[in-house]
């Protein structure tokens, strides 16, 4: 703001316009519907809307009305810009009004005034109308916490004055003349605008907004002998924002993003935005970088209205090569409560216990020539199978983390019926006073199923980081510090037992 126009807008103020209030001397007008609307969305909750409106001007200040807001907009992130004049039209001040229309509200105003209640005569099932006063409303404001709209709830009921006398909850049906001002319909921002000339000026707005988010979900669909995996991803949008956005270009970021540090860089989500030819059969999202983060962009436009959830296919594969796996983990995530404790490392108690269940995965390979190779989003994958008679029937879900490319995708689906493992601890010694610890651990797989299986142990050297394998029943690998894993073959009806020795010091 410049120092000329600060001393006017003091002079109006302290003039007043003869009785009028500063905002009333100021012409007034309402910025014309969207011309163009952009979405950039997080899977954080978290949306940027890029608007094109065109607003009348006339040189000098302006108040101006932005309706058909989301009523969740941070106020504090709004970007505003005249693409005809972008140096000559700034803005002074921005007023977020949320004050709608509530029936406490417009009781309120209503107050100490005179009203109209429309009664039936029993006698002739005719409407009358009686003329009171409003005394009372019946409502209690309770105020929220975080949240600026106001909250209401009942006292008890009306009160007016009718004829001289009050009535509690008079009878007949309310009527009040007017909508009274300062409530309005919608949540809507005013501006206090400075232009150098008139004359209509087609706008740039960008802000933040809440209650406008996306998560990816999949469908999964495998063959007859689980070694095929079809595979369909779907994006899901949910507007609850308060408003609709008809004909939007839609983006959506997938990654972990610092909200405090990379949501308001808008210019670098705002770049690059360019329209295309969607062939027939070319995916509907297009698949770019963002600094380190995944941008899908929808190759059309399309209508997203509030409280509606709208699902958009992103990818599909068809045969895509896959694998049951099973895997026995005796310890499962137990003994990542005792790992190095101090107080457990050398009470042979600890580790004895067994888990019986065999877990079934599906692993599959997110490469190109899997006919994959996008990054997927992070989602929850829903798995089916064909019955004998044809009918899918869903087999397990699981929830996969942000994938890139070429990274291989395990899902968890549930517990083998005809395959159960059995852990126990043969063996326990301490030496050098509980420095050294010996264990000697076995486990027996059984499968009751009519085909052979392969099975992966898992075992987790959880009582200290320094350790060694003394003696093995059955070959192992070191897969990390902390698990060890056992391939074994088991024809039908079989049982395989492996045992190992491993010797821990501190």
């Amino acid at each position: 703001m410049t120092r000329k126009l600060g001393l006017l807008i003091q002079m109006l103020l302290s003039v007043g316009f003869g009785g009028l209030s500063f905002a009333q001397s100021i012409p007034q007008s309402v910025a014309g519907d969207r011309t163009s609307v952009d979405l950039t969305i997080y899977n954080q909750n978290l949306s940027l809307i890029r608007e094109e409106r065109t607003i009348k001007l006339i040189k000098g200040l302006n108040r101006v009305t932005l309706p058909e807001i989301p009523s969740t907009i941070d106020g504090t992130s709004l970007h505003f810009l005249s693409l005809i004049d972008p140096r000559g039209v700034h803005v002074l001040e921005q007023n977020y009004q949320y004050d709608l229309v509530h029936q406490a509200k417009l009781l309120e105003k209503y107050i100490g005034k005179e009203v109209e209640f429309v009664r039936i005569e029993p006698s002739t099932k005719k409407e009358y109308t009686v003329r009171g006063r409003l005394i009372a409303t019946g409502y209690a404001f309770q105020p929220q916490y975080g949240n600026p709209a106001p909250s209401y709830y009942s006292t008890g009921g009306m009160i007016a004055e009718i004829d001289g006398k009050l009535e509690i909850n008079p009878a007949g049906r309310l009527v009040l003349p007017s909508l009274p001002d300062g409530l309005i319909l919608r949540p809507q921002l005013e501006w206090l605008l400075n232009s150098n000339k008139d004359g209509q000026h087609k706008s740039e707005i960008s802000y933040l907004a809440g209650q406008l988010s996306w998560t990816c979900n999949y469908v999964a669909l495998l063959n007859a002998n689980d070694t095929k995996i079809d595979v369909t991803g779907w994006i899901t949008v949910t507007n609850n924002s308060g408003t609709s956005f008809r004909n939007a270009g839609l983006k959506l970021v997938a990654g972990d993003v610092n909200v405090v540090k990379d949501a308001m860089k808008y210019d670098a989500i705002l770049a690059g935005k360019s329209v295309r030819a969607q062939e027939a059969n070319a995916p509907q999202f297009q698949q770019t970088e963002l600094f380190e983060y995944k941008l899908y962009s929808l190759q059309r436009h399309t209508d997203i209205n509030n409280n509606e959830t709208k699902q958009i296919e992103l990818t599909a594969a068809n045969s895509v090569p896959a694998q049951k796996v099973f895997i026995y983990d005796g310890l499962a995530d137990q003994w990542k409560y005792w790992y190095r404790n101090y107080s457990y490392r050398s009470q042979g108690s600890f580790g004895q216990q067994s888990n019986s269940k065999v877990g079934v995965y599906v692993t599959f390979k997110n490469d190109l020539s899997s006919n994959l190779g996008i990054p997927l989003p992070k989602g929850k994958v829903r798995v089916y199978k064909r019955d004998d008679e044809g009918k899918e029937q869903f087999v397990g879900e699981d929830q996969i983390d942000h994938t890139p490319k070429d990274e291989e995708v395990k899902l968890y689906l549930g517990d083998a019926f005809d395959i159960v493992g059995e852990r126990v601890q043969k063996d326990f010694k301490s030496y050098a006073s509980g420095r050294v610890v010996e264990e000697t651990i076995e486990i027996k797989v059984r499968n009751h199923k009519e085909e052979p299986v392969e099975i992966q142990i898992y075992e987790h050297p959880w009582r200290w980081s320094q350790w060694e394998i003394l003696k093995s029943v059955g070959d192992w690998t070191k897969v990390d510090q902390t698990t060890l894993r056992f391939p074994v073959k088991i024809n039908k009806d079989s049982e395989k037992t492996i045992s190992y020795t491993i010797r821990y010091t501190w």
